[in-house]
């Protein structure tokens, strides 16, 4: 009761002070956190341009969950061509578009290549992602989603994609450590943790205003979203 009391008075609260929203808001975070449906629904309150990550369409993402060591540079490179293609698109978009999000940055192409390649294939990667990465955009705010594998694995099993059923959880406890290293201590742009454990935010609309709230107001520095904190 406390919690929903909190959340009613937050929704109130945004809706009684309208703040302008950062321009370019980037949600990050491990496979199955739900960055994307974040930023599908932050998208649609902003009435905002989106960025979307389609695994679906990277022709070697379910070869690398089957074998990891013969595919991770094809998988690799087509994302990192995939989403240069994506910013290239924004910069170049309607400049008259008050807001943008995405539900990736650039850089955490070079995070999962870390993870995955070796050190002949790095060298190449390294090569190719800083000619294809020049003059990318800042984001003006990044939201990091966390939660940890167990929860990961679940939201990973709902959704249903049949490539990701055998993912390996050491996988994604290496994937979740890498995030939490680079984003942690992340100072290319306000960041925005978020404790997405115990929260919903596409179904739940007290969760969901309570984090815009958030989103509207961090504009430097680095700031911890955890609703279970708020309710106490």
């Amino acid at each position: 009761e406390a919690l929903s009391a909190r959340q009613s008075a937050t929704a109130r609260n945004f809706a009684a002070v309208k703040i302008q929203p950062p321009r370019y808001i980037v949600v990050e975070g491990p496979i199955g956190v739900g960055k994307t449906s974040l930023a599908k629904r932050l998208a649609a309150e902003f009435n905002a341009e989106m960025l979307l990550e389609a695994p679906d369409e990277n022709p070697f993402l379910a070869r690398f969950y089957d074998h990891p060591q013969h595919a991770a540079l094809a998988t690799q490179l087509c994302f990192l061509m995939q989403r240069t293609r994506q910013i290239e698109a924004l910069r170049q978009g309607n400049i008259l578009n008050p807001v943008r999000v995405a539900d990736f940055m650039l850089e955490k192409d070079y995070l999962f290549a870390q993870l995955t390649l070796d050190a002949r294939e790095i060298e190449l990667y390294q090569q190719i992602y800083a000619y294809v990465t020049i003059n990318a955009p800042t984001p003006d705010l990044v939201v990091y989603l966390q939660a940890p594998v167990d929860i990961l694995l679940e939201r990973i099993r709902k959704r249903g994609r049949d490539y990701e059923q055998n993912i390996d959880p050491a996988y994604l406890e290496r994937v979740n450590e890498a995030y939490a290293n680079f984003l942690c201590n992340y100072a290319g742009a306000p960041l925005l943790i978020v404790n997405a454990a115990e929260i919903d935010l596409v179904a739940n609309d007290g969760d969901f205003r309570a984090l815009l709230q958030q989103v509207c107001t961090v504009r430097q520095g680095r700031h911890f979203f955890n609703l279970l904190s708020l309710a106490v």
